[in-house]
């Protein structure tokens, strides 16, 4: 299983959620942990994943392989601004 970290800046949106968003948000966090079927973004340096969670993505990396570090939690229209 990878380990997974959080930006900073990542916390800070988590704890920005409601209760039941902040749930469905780290319930898809742990099964991306166990499971990488996700979308890597284009034109990005260094490389950045999402993860589509309702109306909110989860933008991601992989700094080395056995870690997933949480970058931001955006509502889908502020995500790819």
């Amino acid at each position: 299983m990878k380990k997974l970290v959080f930006a900073s800046r990542a916390r800070l949106d988590l704890d920005g959620l409601d209760k039941s968003s902040r749930l469905r948000v780290l319930a898809s966090l742990q099964r991306l942990v166990e499971n990488d079927n996700v979308k890597k973004l284009h034109g990005i340096d260094p490389p950045e994943f999402r993860l589509r969670v309702g109306e909110w993505r989860v933008r991601f990396s992989y700094p080395d392989p056995e870690t997933v570090r949480v970058n931001r939690i955006l509502n889908r229209k502020d995500a790819y601004r």
